[in-house]
């Protein structure tokens, strides 16, 4: 073996150590080729190369289009398709109007091709005789010029005035063909650029389709029905993509105050409050925020009502109050309360309603109750009675246009608003005799102008909650409003609610659906949601959740305002901080227009305050007045009630305890039959001794 190996030429000398390791490949230095891949990167991400490639990207867009045109105007591709998707939806006569246009149109481009035919075939035979014509014509012209010249040359003159001209339009044509030829791919280019850029967000390929950056995305059908086809709705999805059907619009998206409003009939089996369901998932579809689409139901379970709001209508706020500087107002046509989102003055109706308004805490809840207490302080007509069961100052400059004011959590306070509650639900049944004793079903603005007694009422408990949980008078406070507001509603009275907690435990159920009207800024659950708006609002997509506190602070979802179950209403702002009081110049302009007509701030015409102090024998002497025969114990406590509703020890005294009570002052009672039974001649005996 060791013979086959090559030998090592003696001149050749070997250094270092051998290995049987094979040699090493060449490295390939791929530094310059990363390097330009960086730079082509660092390009393509550029603002100006994006803008340069968008546009260039409008070229082949607007090739498609034209295309795409030319293709529908010669074909009845676009008549089929509207005739099958009026098929699905059952519209029988669209389909056979549809089918009318697409006959009309096959007739006239049977017509068109028809005369084209004819007009070639009329030009192949008259093409020789015109030519024989012409030639014939010169020739005459040749031979009149060489008579007149007397040179017979002359007869080919004609032909070569002929041969002349058109050597000098060939000369122009070839002078001007090389550059017409050079700039008409140019020309043809700005032209497709043109049309690809005025189709960019409508038309087109979806992977050709662009947009200016920060521009707005258009609402139109094509942007509804992918917002909709990307909520993947079985339904939608097969309609949409499987049977490739248009949707049907009953109102085609068309612009609506500050937005765009359309009404579209859903595929079968797919109903409105689906849609609204996913409110949040559309609003992605749309670009916008949750709190700028609004989808609802229209007349039908299967109609959507749909409008979306222009990007950042929010930001724009209500604006100022309108009656901030001068005015004043009728509360029998409503109340300046805020703006819709459509940028319409949104105004609460308040005669013959009552409102409940809630939401968490700095969220608008008092400014919303301030605003409507401004609109009644600036008609002259009404009374105001103001309760806040809490110390702040938020009412406080409404104090001297106010009959009763109350602010306070001590039970003292709450005491008054229960008595002045007692008050109220007397002062309906009042109310109700004298609309009786006038003829009349309900207050109206010439009940109230000609019946004393029928002046419009505000009547207002500001965070209503803390006194409906009071544990010691908040069950007669509940019971009593909720007999309030079940009476108000024809005698001029409105009672407004405002609660942080409208749900309940915190609120009786009957106070909230007996409130005709509703506003609810940013709540927490869907049960202070329905409780504010109505049962089953938040299903139906009517969802004041969707108001993120904070960033929508002072907007609110609002029922009872207009014909709609809910609409989105930003309120005006009323301040009352020290150094921007928008209330006390308001009040001064009411009582200014009160000492005008030489009348008193509505309701202090009363008389004294409410008696803070009674005598329980003193009491019963006057509901005894006339009884000459023994009552029964027993019957004494409600007839206390009935000459003193608003005093509390007597609402719930009993026989027992009336009797003991008697025993007390010496006053002796008679057991007839175990009937405790008082004679008034004992009772009037006491008081002469007394």
């Amino acid at each position: 073996m060791l013979d086959k190996l090559p030998a090592v030429p003696d001149t050749e000398v070997i250094d270092g150590q051998i290995v049987d390791e094979p040699a090493t490949r060449p490295v390939i230095v791929l530094r310059p080729v990363v390097q330009v891949v960086n730079v082509v990167l660092v390009v393509v991400k550029h603002e100006h190369a994006k803008t340069a490639g968008r546009h260039v990207s409008y070229i082949p867009l607007g090739a498609y289009v034209a295309g795409r045109r030319v293709w529908e105007s010669r074909s009845t591709a676009r008549y089929d398709k509207a005739i099958k998707a009026a098929e699905q939806t059952g519209d029988h006569k669209t389909a056979l109007d549809w089918d009318q246009r697409r006959a009309e149109f096959v007739r006239a481009r049977h017509d068109r091709r028809m005369q084209r035919a004819e007009s070639r075939r009329a030009t192949a035979r008259t093409a020789p005789w015109f030519a024989l014509g012409a030639i014939f014509v010169l020739f005459a012209l040749g031979v009149l010029l060489a008579v007149a010249r007397r040179n017979a040359a002359d007869i080919a003159l004609p032909v070569e005035v002929v041969a002349h001209a058109t050597e000098i339009i060939a000369a122009v044509i070839a002078v001007s063909w090389g550059p017409l030829v050079i700039a008409s791919p140019w020309l043809l280019g700005v032209i497709l650029w043109h049309v690809g850029r005025r189709n960019a967000s409508t038309a087109g390929p979806s992977w050709l389709r662009t947009a200016l950056p920060g521009d707005d995305m258009p609402i139109d059908e094509t942007t509804v029905a992918k917002a909709l086809e990307a909520l993947r709705i079985p339904q939608v999805t097969d309609y949409l993509t499987k049977q490739r059907l248009p949707l049907q619009y009953i109102v085609p998206c068309r612009v609506d105050g500050r937005g765009t409003y359309a009404q579209l009939r859903l595929p079968r089996g797919v109903t409105a409050e689906q849609i609204g369901r996913k409110r949040a998932q559309l609003a992605t579809g749309l670009y916008r925020s949750a709190t700028e689409v609004w989808p609802s139901t229209g007349s039908e379970a299967g109609i959507l009502d749909l409008w979306v709001a222009d990007k950042g209508a929010l930001a724009e706020g209500a604006g100022p109050y309108p009656l901030l500087d001068s005015g004043l107002c009728d509360v029998f046509r409503g109340l300046p309360f805020g703006r819709t989102l459509r940028g319409e003055p949104a105004r609460i109706p308040v005669i013959g309603r009552n409102t409940i308004c809630g939401g968490m805490p700095e969220q608008g809840k008092s400014n919303g109750a301030r605003v409507v207490a401004c609109g009644y302080t600036l008609d002259i007509r009404t009374e105001l009675r103001i309760y806040v069961p809490d110390l702040n100052y938020d009412f406080e400059p409404f104090g001297p246009r106010c009959s009763r004011y109350v602010m306070g959590a001590e039970d003292e306070q709450i005491e008054m608003i229960l008595a002045d509650l007692e008050g109220l639900k007397d002062e309906l049944q009042r109310r109700g005799q004298l609309l009786i004793d006038s003829g009349q079903q309900e207050v109206t603005q010439q009940v109230a102008d000609r019946v004393p007694g029928l002046h419009p009422l505000f009547w207002l408990l500001e965070e209503a909650h803390v006194a409906i949980q009071h544990p010691k008078y908040g069950k007669d406070i509940s019971g009593l409003l909720t007999d309030v507001v079940r009476l108000d509603r024809k005698r001029g009275v409105h009672v407004f609610v405002s609660t942080q907690a409208p749900v309940r435990g915190s609120m009786p159920p009957d106070v909230t659906r007996n409130c005709t009207n509703g506003v609810a800024f940013a709540v927490g659950d869907l049960y202070a949601n329905d409780a504010l708006l109505g049962q089953g609002a938040y299903s139906a997509g009517h969802r004041a959740t969707d108001l993120i506190p904070g960033t929508d602070r002072g907007t609110a979802l609002c029922k009872g305002f207009s014909g709609q179950r809910s609409e989105v209403v930003q309120v005006h702002r009323i301040d009352v901080k020290r150094d921007k009081d928008d209330v006390t110049p308001i009040v001064k302009r009411a009582l200014g227009a009160l000492a005008a007509e030489g009348r008193p701030v509505p309701g202090t015409e009363r008389g004294p305050a409410p008696i803070t102090q009674r005598d329980l024998l003193t009491d019963l002497g006057e509901v005894l007045r006339g009884h000459t025969g023994k009552v029964r114990l027993s019957d004494l406590p409600a007839m206390l009630r009935k000459l003193a509703p608003s005093w509390l020890p007597y609402r719930s005294l009993t026989g027992v305890q009336l009797r003991e009570l008697l025993d007390r002052e010496g006053i002796k009672t008679t057991n007839t039959n175990n009937v405790r039974e008082l004679d008034p001649a004992e009772l009037r005996a006491a008081e002469l001794d007394f």
